[in-house]
């Protein structure tokens, strides 16, 4: 278990590598942050380098680091309402040559995801709220919610295998 310090307490972070039966390999990732805007950009950049480093996502980084920041900031101001005595919790697994999935929870009372207006739809672009969820929607390949709105599961394809680029460029392409 890593341990990283935020503003008032610690975060925990755990990671494993693992290999299938069928011999792929995978990162789990479990992390969890007290309820407070400033745990967020420490764990975030901690997962992104992680990521990054591991080049199992390779060319997908960007998506993902903003879905999962907008997915920590909507659990910490929204679901737990800022209070730091509740978690939020990140459930992540890159998948080689798959992409990642990640699952962020919150303590709080969830929310209707179906009643969070269109932001971008006509006569909503002022609308105080749904704008992340949009965003995540819109850099991740599939977006679902749990646990009464307390849970968003999100997914990132790998749209090129890893070593691709390293191939291409050993071929002269």
């Amino acid at each position: 278990m890593i341990r990283t310090q935020t503003a008032n307490e610690r975060s925990d972070l755990r990671l494993q590598v693992r290999e299938t039966r069928t011999g792929g390999s995978f990162l789990d990732i479990d992390a969890c942050i007290p309820s407070e805007i400033e745990a967020i950009s420490p764990l975030l950049d901690r997962l992104m380098r992680l990521v990054e480093g591991s080049q199992w996502v390779a060319g997908e980084e960007l998506g993902v680091g903003i879905a999962l920041r907008e997915a920590l900031n909507n659990a910490v101001v929204h679901g737990n309402r800022m209070d730091a005595s509740k978690r939020v919790h990140v459930g992540f697994r890159c998948e080689l040559g798959k992409g990642v999935s990640l699952i962020v929870s919150d303590q709080g009372k969830g929310f209707e995801p179906d009643a969070i207006c269109d932001s971008v739809a006509t006569g909503n672009v002022l609308a105080g709220h749904g704008r992340g969820i949009h965003l995540i929607k819109s850099v991740m390949d599939e977006v679902s919610f749990a646990r009464g709105g307390a849970e968003v599961r999100m997914w990132k394809k790998l749209k090129r295998s890893p070593g691709a680029d390293l191939q291409r460029s050993s071929q002269g392409l």
